[in-house]
């Protein structure tokens, strides 16, 4: 027994099993590492350059054909006497929203990538692979939001810039500058929406892990709600609750002159930011909570 003791004291402690010292030795997985990954696979989708091109023709396009046809006679006369006589296009739009006026069907575009990014790894079954190599799930989860949100966001202000000065040059005399009022923050803004988009799009893959079913719910939330809170709630609640939806909250945040019944743009960029909190945390708990 002393013998057996002298041993053990002498080479210390037992010796670790091989697959202990194994698991010792594995590097840790870090978020800028999950992240280096999302941004390899976010570039190897066919659909990431295809997507992200027809949002940005959709977006540029629909600005240009928007201030060209707002160069007619007719449509000046009718702005002017919309606007009480005044000059150029203060009445319904001014030069600076013209020229942005593809962004909500661009958002949807981007809404979409952001879908495809998450929820096409359900459909593939390629999730149970990165949930493996990444047990915690969620920095999953934000590097996929970090890698969309810096790209989207990249992408969609510059062609915020192309179709602002683009639409300008189109309208020529009564056209807007970068100096006037609340156009520089216009274009901030429409950049800031379409991201949005984006990370709800993203979000709601991860909630309903279906493609189909996740656009189809963007549409809904972006672009019916308003709708449908116009037809189902009292005259007197509209003007107070329809404010503080999200596409109505998103869009309030580059309004070069917010309407009677918006929000300012700083208190939208607000309300704006905490939905995209909010469907983050819901996401965050659906993909922690719920096997893949």
């Amino acid at each position: 027994m002393a013998t057996a003791l002298d041993v053990r004291s002498a080479q210390g402690a037992p010796a670790e099993h091989p697959h202990h010292r194994a698991a010792h030795r594995s590097p840790k997985v870090t978020q800028w590492q999950v992240i280096r990954s999302e941004w390899i696979k976010f570039w190897s989708l066919r659909s990431t350059p295809i997507t992200l091109i027809s949002a940005v023709v959709v977006f540029v396009g629909m600005g240009m054909l928007a201030s060209l046809i707002s160069t007619n006679a007719d449509v000046t006369q009718m702005h002017a006497e919309m606007s009480g006589g005044q000059s150029g296009f203060a009445g319904i739009s001014g030069p600076t929203e013209i020229s942005l006026s593809g962004l909500n069907l661009a958002q949807l575009v981007f809404g979409t990538l952001g879908v495809l990014f998450m929820a096409g790894e359900y459909s593939t079954g390629m999730i149970r692979a990165t949930l493996t190599a990444v047990p915690k799930r969620l920095p999953v989860l934000w590097a996929k939001i970090a890698v969309l949100g810096v790209v989207v966001f990249a992408v969609t202000l510059a062609a915020a810039f192309v179709a602002f000065f683009g639409g300008q040059l189109i309208i020529g005399d009564g056209g807007a500058t970068l100096g006037d009022p609340g156009a520089l923050r216009a274009v901030f803004g429409a950049a800031v929406y379409m991201t949005g988009g984006a990370v709800i799009g993203l979000a709601l893959g991860a909630l309903l892990r279906s493609s189909p079913a996740a656009i189809a719910t963007l549409f809904g939330i972006m672009f019916l709600l308003e709708g449908i809170a116009t037809l189902l709630l009292p005259q007197a609640w509209q003007d107070d609750v329809i404010k503080f939806l999200p596409s109505a909250a998103g869009s309030a945040v580059g309004a070069v002159t917010p309407g009677p019944f918006n929000l300012e743009p700083g208190p939208a960029l607000a309300v704006f930011a905490g939905y995209l909190v909010a469907f983050a945390l819901a996401a965050a708990w659906r993909l922690k909570h719920h096997d893949a």
